[in-house]
Order: structure tokens, then C-alpha cells, then sequence
């Protein structure tokens, strides 16, 4: 299994420290972001990885990582995201990478409390299909700034809905995708966003409509450390006193 990491965006929601850096290389606790979304996989036996980046500091990611040999990474890779064109425009510039393998996508602000080795087997035993990582959030101000998904009465996903006025369940989409080859397939069918991007959220879409999307609720803690800057702050505090990435 290849893991994809995204690190690109522009980082406006962390602005003004993102006015000198990418957000993923900003401290969480003891070092960059970005570093808890490598050992995350690496730990989960995921050790062929591609970084994605973007905009001015871009560099400095190869800076930091190197061959990732330093992290426990067998390889490591990197691809430029030209311009702010979404989640999924970037994961396809992992299509020369990751070729007819499955995937683990996992977008570099994400933090979660315990190991994805459960979740990374899980997908590996399913047949076909994505696979989406779901959090509880109770908070129901929060969960309208996030993808919410709808389930029928046999707990499938029917749909996935971005940033609803009236959240139809009760769990976030996590920043953490598992998919197969086929999701090249898909992302150049996208129409772009009012945004003007192309939209994780419509992949997930597609996948759901053709009956090939399973979910499961991650385990412990989950953060977008880049969602705001009160995130980023929870985000810091909670690995400070507890950890991340916890078997």
C-alpha cells in the first residue's frame, strides 16, 4: 500500500504564521506537523510515501525529510502543486507513484491519538472501494465547518455533505482516505467547486453512489490542526500532555 501526504494549501485559516511558512512545517509540540502524519503511516506499515506540496516554501519540505530514511521511510517522493487547485487535484499527481496499488491518503494536519495500523489492515482485507476515517464531534457548530456523512438505517454512508447548516449526523469526515487506482479515474471527471477546486468531497461522492464506500470510527483523539487557530492551539496542547500516534 502507497501513502499519499498533502501538505499544500495556502494556509489563510493559520494566517500570520503562515505568512513565512507552509502550516504543515509549523510546530506541533516538539516538532513539524508534518512529521506526525509520517510516522503515522510508517508505524501503520505504510513505507513508500509521496509528499505534495505547494506554493513558496515547498523546498523547505525536502529540507526537513530528505530520503525519509531519517522517519523510517523505504521511500519518499515529492510533487509540486502548481497552483491551489484542491485536495483532489493534488492526490492526482500521486498517480504516477502509486500506479495500480491501493492507497492511504492523509492530509498533513491531521493528528490522531492512536495507531492507524487497525484501519490500514482493514483496508487492505476489503476487496474494492474507499474507505473514509469518521470522528465523533459533538459540538454541532463545529461539525457544520466540516464534511458530515448521512447514514441509512443500515449505517452505510448515502452521502457525504460539506459544511451543512444542519449536520445530518453526528461524525466528521477525517482528513484520512483510503482508496483504490480507481480514484484516477475519477478525479478527472470532476467539475470544479464554486471555489474553483476540485473537491475530496465529490470523490468520496462517487464512491459512495456506486456502493463501494465502508467507514470506521477512529480510535482516541482526532485534530485538524489547520482548520483554525484555536485548532492548532487544542491540537499542540492535547499531544503535549498525551501523545500521538499511540499503539
Amino acid at each position: 500500500m502507497k501513502g499519499v501526504i498533502l501538505a499544500g494549501g495556502s494556509g489563510t485559516r493559520l494566517y500570520p504564521l503562515t505568512r513565512i511558512t507552509n502550516k504543515h512545517l509549523l510546530p506541533i509540540y516538539d516538532r513539524p506537523m508534518i512529521s506526525y502524519a509520517i510516522e503515522a503511516l510508517v508505524q501503520a506499515g505504510v513505507t513508500e510515501l509521496m509528499v505534495v506540496s505547494g506554493g513558496t516554501h515547498a523546498g523547505e519540505f525536502l529540507r526537513l525529510l530528505g530520503s525519509g530514511h531519517e522517519h523510517g521511510v523505504d521511500l519518499l517522493v515529492y510533487a509540486y502543486q502548481e497552483r491551489p487547485g484542491g485536495i483532489a487535484e493534488a492526490l492526482n499527481l500521486a498517480r504516477p507513484f502509486v500506479k495500480d496499488d491501493p492507497m492511504v491518503v492523509m492530509l498533513a494536519d491531521n493528528i490522531v491519538e492512536r495507531s492507524l495500523a487497525s484501519a490500514v489492515a482493514n483496508f487492505g482485507a476489503q476487496e474494492k472501494g474507499a474507505r473514509i476515517l469518521l470522528s465523533r464531534v459533538d459540538d454541532v457548530s463545529h461539525l457544520r465547518n466540516l464534511g458530515v456523512p448521512r447514514f441509512d438505517a443500515d449505517h452505510r454512508v448515502t452521502s457525504i455533505v460539506e459544511k451543512p447548516d444542519e449536520p445530518p449526523s453526528a461524525y466528521a469526515v477525517t482528513g484520512i482516505y483510503f482508496y483504490d487506482p480507481r480514484v484516477f479515474d475519477v478525479i478527472p471527471t470532476l467539475e470544479p467547486s464554486g471555489r474553483g477546486e476540485l473537491e475530496i468531497t465529490d470523490v468520496n461522492n462517487w464512491f459512495v453512489s456506486e456502493g463501494l464506500m465502508e467507514w470506521e470510527e477512529i480510535d482516541g483523539f482526532w485534530g485538524d490542526a489547520g482548520e483554525s487557530i484555536d485548532d492548532y492551539y487544542a491540537v499542540n496542547d492535547f499531544v503535549r500532555a498525551h501523545g500521538a500516534n499511540r499503539h
